[in-house]
């Protein structure tokens, strides 16, 4: 199953199966699924899944200062 990243970008909800495809400036996050390879993991698929972890984070930071930069308008 590929990736599928589901955010809201100007009102539109869309899909991507590209993490770095995904703009900066993001609404909302909707849906977030990387691939996750089936156990037992490699210690290169433990860092990859750790890297996972690290990029949502980011995608929920985008939608924080998105949140906080609309609250000043």
């Amino acid at each position: 199953m590929p990736h599928r990243f589901v955010v809201m970008v100007n009102g539109e909800v869309r899909e991507y199966d590209d993490f770095d495809a995904i703009p900066q400036n993001i609404e909302h996050v909707i849906e977030f699924v990387p691939e996750v390879p089936p156990p037992p993991h490699t210690d290169a698929q433990h860092q990859e899944l750790h890297e996972w972890e690290a990029r949502f984070d980011d995608l929920m930071q985008r939608e924080y200062d998105h949140a906080s930069s609309s609250e000043k308008r």
